[in-house]
């Protein structure tokens, strides 16, 4: 028996050509839309970036600003000592002055609360200074009992109307606004011609406050409201003639600080905070509403040399 021998064809031999012009040009040119296309989504991708970032640096600083508002409306009028006082001597019933640990924090007129228990006892102050108290006292009291002051400032937000009171660009207040027993003035001024809103800050029996300066800026960036609008609009109410701002509301308008890259204008923004309340005076001007009156502290009169 024959075997029949049948041989495969040879492999094809490699194709060492490459790539024709035309298919090199074609490729390139593939290349290049895509690159393209790439490059053009990246740069609108950077200015929506841009432009979303101007937005939020915008409303960041007129946010920034009026949390600071609104915290500090909220605390106005509230009266604090920076530490603890006690009588240092004794002192006997009727118009008297007595020694105590510290006067820091006193002011005459202040209402203060002395002793404790039977003896405790609401004291007007005629006189603070020196590390001495004058008043007049109902009971006798010993070295060593407390004194303390309660209530609240009714004119903790300086109301309208009054003398150099606040007005639709400056705001004034006054108390411990920081709860850390420290008693500080405050005055906000906004101030369209410079387009800056303002905080001046001093303790509440400095000698004077400082003049406007850069240093003082809050916001640099506030424009002129829709339809002129004021920054500050007062909500009063008036208990045996004494007027006490029981809501605030606070409205900014501010530009943003580069130029916007799609319409190339500044951008603008308006913050509005509705009827803040002065926790502190709304609760004095309630108990002024009952018949209350012992814990309406008045303003000490280094406040009043601040308002002008």
């Amino acid at each position: 028996m024959t075997a029949t021998l049948s041989s495969a064809p040879p492999p094809a031999a490699p194709n060492d050509a490459g790539f024709t012009l035309t298919e090199a040009l074609i490729t390139c040119v593939i290349l290049l839309v895509l690159f393209g296309t790439s490059i053009d989504s990246l740069n609108q991708t950077t200015t929506l970036g841009r432009s979303v970032g101007n937005r939020n640096e915008m409303h960041a600083s007129v946010r920034g600003a009026t949390e600071l508002l609104q915290q500090e409306i909220g605390q106005a009028g509230r009266v604090a000592l920076p530490a603890p006082v006690t009588l240092t001597s004794a002192v006997a019933a009727g118009p008297n002055s007595v020694t105590v640990s510290s006067t820091a924090g006193l002011f005459v007129g202040a209402h203060v609360v002395i002793g404790a228990g039977a003896l405790r006892e609401t004291v007007t102050l005629t006189a603070a200074s020196g590390g001495s108290i004058t008043g007049t006292f109902a009971e006798a009291h010993s070295a060593g009992e407390p004194l303390t002051i309660l209530g609240g400032f009714p004119t903790g937000v300086v109301p309208p109307g009054m003398l150099n009171g606040s007005t639709g660009t400056k705001l004034k207040l006054y108390g411990d606004i920081n709860d850390d027993g420290q008693m500080v003035y405050v005055e906000y001024t906004c101030d369209f011609a410079l387009n800056n809103l303002y905080r001046n800050v001093v303790p509440w029996n400095a000698a004077s406050k400082p003049a406007l300066t850069e240093e003082l800026v809050l916001l640099n960036n506030v424009i002129a409201n829709p339809g002129g609008s004021p920054c500050f609009t007062y909500q009063t109410e008036v208990v045996n003639a004494t007027t006490y701002v029981t809501g605030v509301a606070v409205t900014l308008s501010v530009r943003s600080q580069q130029i916007d890259v799609y319409s190339k204008q500044t951008l603008a923004a308006t913050k509005t905070l509705l009827n803040v309340s002065p926790r502190n005076i709304f609760l004095v001007w309630s108990m002024a509403s009952i018949g209350i009156t012992n814990r309406l502290q008045p303003m000490p009169a280094t406040i009043l040399a601040l308002l002008p």
